[in-house]
């Protein structure tokens, strides 16, 4: 149990001295490993030497997870993969096998950064800089995508001809409320001053209070001041015109 325990400490140290930052430790909860140990994660990405020179990010990234069994190296350690950046799921789970396959080969000595380095080498194959290229294409695009509203632009004459619009679309919508009488009955003309007086209904006759509803259901004549006032010098002249008819 010692010997197990002492050759995988001395395997993390070598890890954490060759990998520098490509390899820390995480917490067992986040590691997708069913386990209570402790577990660990290096970076991988594929070999290309443009990368290495330039401080760019890579388009493609892989975490490599594991956590060491009680017996390990003499039993196989528990795996996983996940994309950090631009990776298939179906190919996790190739790689995921192909990883889990080498580590039953490799039993008896300390593994993973033999398992690190052929990862290394799978995404190099699967995922080189022709396909990182077309990666880092594809979020640039994403990111440079601008949404451009549709429809024309709003200016004075177009305001005024949609508010034209809508207050016949509104008139139209009232109109279907109103009922249908109200549409076709004709607009009752109204008499002009004069035209109410040459009619007879201003002279001094008698009606009854029968007649005068009789009237009123038959007819009804709004009079208006100005209806008057228009026609004031008129009215008097014929009135005046009469009573001399009636005197002679």
């Amino acid at each position: 149990m010692t010997e197990y325990k002492e050759e995988q400490e001395m395997e993390i140290e070598a890890l954490e001295s060759i990998l520098a930052d490509d390899f820390k430790e995480i917490h067992s909860s986040e590691s997708g490993l069913n386990t209570s140990n402790r577990c660990f994660q290096i970076t991988v990405t594929p070999q290309d030497d443009d990368l290495e020179e330039s401080s760019s990010i890579p388009p493609v990234q892989l975490g490599l997870v594991f956590s060491h069994t009680e017996n390990y190296p003499d039993e196989a350690p528990l795996l996983d993969v996940k994309s950090i950046r631009g990776i298939h799921v179906g190919d996790l789970t190739i790689l995921k096998e192909k990883l889990e396959q080498e580590a039953s080969e490799n039993l008896g000595m300390a593994m993973m950064y033999t398992l690190a380095s052929s990862a290394k080498d799978w995404l190099s194959e699967h995922y080189g800089q022709d396909d990182g290229d077309d990666y880092a294409e594809e979020e640039a695009a994403k990111e440079d995508e601008v949404i451009v509203p549709h429809g024309e632009p709003v200016t004075l004459e177009t305001f005024v001809a949609w508010r034209e619009r809508y207050e016949a679309e509104l008139a139209l919508e009232r109109a279907k409320l109103m009922p249908e009488s109200a549409l076709t009955a004709p607009k009752e003309k109204k008499l002009t001053g004069r035209q109410w007086f040459e009619s007879g209904k201003a002279r001094g006759t008698v009606v009854t209070a029968d007649q005068e509803s009789e009237e009123e259901d038959d007819e009804d004549i709004d009079f208006e001041d100005e209806d008057f006032e228009d026609d004031e010098e008129d009215m008097l002249e014929h009135y005046l015109a009469e009573k001399s008819d009636a005197r002679a």
